[in-house]
C-alpha cells in the first residue's frame, strides 16, 4: 500500500505589506543587469522599490547595472532616487558641443507622437553616441585606433571614458560602500577569460572596480586593478543572479533580478530585426534558463539536507556526510523577475541611444513595472522551507493570463 501524502495546511491569507514581508528575509539582494542607455529602467524600477519601503542591503551589478548599484550602495537610502536623477540627467546629455543644436530638434521632435518619429529619433540620438559620446560618461577619441601607439589605451578603444571615472566620484561616496550596503560588481580578466567579482565585503571599491565592469570591447578600453585589465562582465555573464544566491554561508534572500534583455521575442522579418533580436539573445544571458537553474539547484539542496536528516548518521557511510554537507542548504530564497520589454519602435540600437525622451520612458517603465509586481504581496514572501525557492514574474503572469 502507498504512503499517503502528509497533508497541507490550507494557506494562509497574506495581509502583509511587500515592505514587511521583504523584512522577514535575512538579506534582500537588487540584482542588475548590462545594457548601457536602458539602465533608466532599473533606476525606475529602485524609485517604485523605495517608495514602498523596501531596502536592499546588497546591490549586485554588471556594466550599466554596476553603475546603478555603485551609485545605490555609495549613498544614504534617503539621496539615493536624487543620485539617480542626477546622474542620469547628466549622461544623456551629448558629450560634444557640436550635438547640441542637433539634440536639441531630435528631442522636439521626439516629443510628438508616433513611432515613426520615436524611431527616427532614437537613430539620431545613437549617431550622437557613436560620433560624439555622452556627456560625463564617455568621448570620442580624435584619432583612430590604428594610429596609436600599440598596447596604449588609445589603440584599443573608440572611446575615453576618463569623465566616468569623474563622475563615479562625484555621485558615489566609495567611504560609505560596505558600511551601509554591500556591493558586487562582475567584471571580466582579460589574460584569464574568467569572470571575477569585486565585492566590497572581500575589498575597498573604488571608481576604478567599477569603470571595468563596464568596460565593454572595443567602444571602451580596458581597466587595470593590480596589475590585471578587465572588460565588461557582460562578456561572459550579463546577470549576477548566481553570484549573489551562490555565496556562503547561505542566508534566507530575497533577490530582485532587474533584467535589459528579454530573451523571448519574435522571429525577426528584417536585417534590422536580426541586428536586435541577436542581441537580446546574446545579452540576456539565457535569463530564464539560468534563473532555472538556480531555482533547480537550491530545491535539490533542501532536498538533500532533508534526506540526510531522515537517515540514522550511523547509515551513512564513512565520510558521505562530509562530501555532501557543502550541498545541503536549508535557507529559501525568493526571486522576484523583471525584464525590460523594448517598445515597438525600438531598435538594435536601443541600448546606445541615449536621450532625455528613452531614458525617461524606460525609467518610467521600469516604474510601472515594479508597482505592477508591488500590487501582489505574495511575491515578495519567503517560501515554505520544504519548498526552498520561488521565482515570480509579473510578465509571465499577465503572459499565462492572456487569452
Amino acid at each position: 500500500m502507498s504512503a499517503r501524502a502528509p497533508r497541507r495546511a490550507a494557506p494562509r491569507v497574506e495581509t502583509a505589506s511587500p515592505a514587511e514581508l521583504a523584512a522577514r528575509f535575512e538579506q534582500v539582494a537588487l540584482v542588475l543587469q548590462g545594457g548601457g542607455a536602458l539602465g533608466a529602467y532599473q533606476a525606475g524600477v529602485y524609485e517604485a522599490l523605495h517608495e514602498a519601503g523596501i531596502r536592499p542591503d546588497w546591490f549586485a551589478g554588471v556594466s550599466i547595472g554596476a553603475i546603478n548599484a555603485a551609485i545605490l550602495a555609495g549613498n544614504a537610502p534617503a539621496h539615493r532616487v536624487e543620485r539617480l536623477h542626477a546622474f542620469w540627467d547628466l549622461v544623456v546629455q551629448p558629450a560634444s558641443p557640436l550635438a547640441w543644436p542637433g539634440a536639441l530638434m531630435r528631442d522636439t521632435l521626439g516629443a510628438w507622437p508616433g513611432n515613426g518619429i520615436a524611431t527616427w529619433t532614437g537613430a539620431l540620438a545613437a549617431v550622437d553616441a557613436i560620433a560624439h559620446g555622452q556627456r560625463g560618461f564617455f568621448e570620442a577619441r580624435h584619432t583612430l585606433p590604428f594610429l596609436q601607439p600599440a598596447g596604449s589605451a588609445a589603440a584599443t578603444s573608440f572611446y575615453d571614458t576618463a569623465p566616468l571615472k569623474a563622475t563615479l566620484e562625484r555621485f558615489v561616496d566609495f567611504d560609505r560602500i560596505g558600511r551601509g550596503a554591500r556591493l558586487s560588481v562582475g567584471a571580466v580578466n582579460v589574460r584569464t577569460g574568467n569572470v571575477v567579482y569585486f565585492d566590497s565585503s572581500r575589498m575597498k571599491l573604488r571608481a576604478e572596480h567599477i569603470m571595468a565592469s563596464g568596460a565593454l570591447p572595443p567602444a571602451f578600453p580596458a581597466i587595470e586593478i593590480d596589475g590585471e585589465a578587465y572588460w565588461d562582465g557582460g562578456i561572459v555573464s550579463n546577470t549576477p543572479l548566481q553570484h549573489v544566491l551562490g555565496e556562503q554561508p547561505r542566508r534566507d534572500t530575497l533577490a530582485l533580478q532587474v533584467d535589459l534583455w528579454s530573451a523571448r521575442g519574435d522571429v525577426p522579418a528584417t536585417l534590422p530585426d536580426v541586428f536586435e533580436r541577436q542581441k537580446d539573445i546574446q545579452y540576456s544571458s539565457r535569463t530564464r534558463l539560468g534563473t532555472d537553474m538556480v531555482e533547480r539547484l537550491q530545491k535539490l539542496r533542501v532536498a538533500l539536507a532533508e534526506l540526510v536528516r531522515r537517515v540514522p548518521e550511523d547509515d551513512l557511510p564513512p565520510g558521505l556526510l562530509d562530501d555532501v554537507r557543502p550541498w545541503m542548504c536549508d535557507r529559501v530564497h525568493t526571486i522576484v523577475h523583471l525584464i525590460y520589454r523594448a517598445k515597438p519602435y525600438e531598435e538594435q540600437y536601443k541600448d546606445y541611444a541615449f536621450s532625455p525622451l528613452s531614458m525617461r520612458g524606460h525609467w518610467d517603465s521600469g516604474r510601472e513595472d515594479m508597482q505592477r509586481t508591488l500590487e501582489h504581496p505574495s511575491y515578495f514572501a519567503p517560501p515554505p522551507r520544504d519548498v526552498g525557492v520561488v521565482t515570480h514574474d509579473i510578465h509571465r503572469l499577465l503572459r499565462e493570463a492572456a487569452p
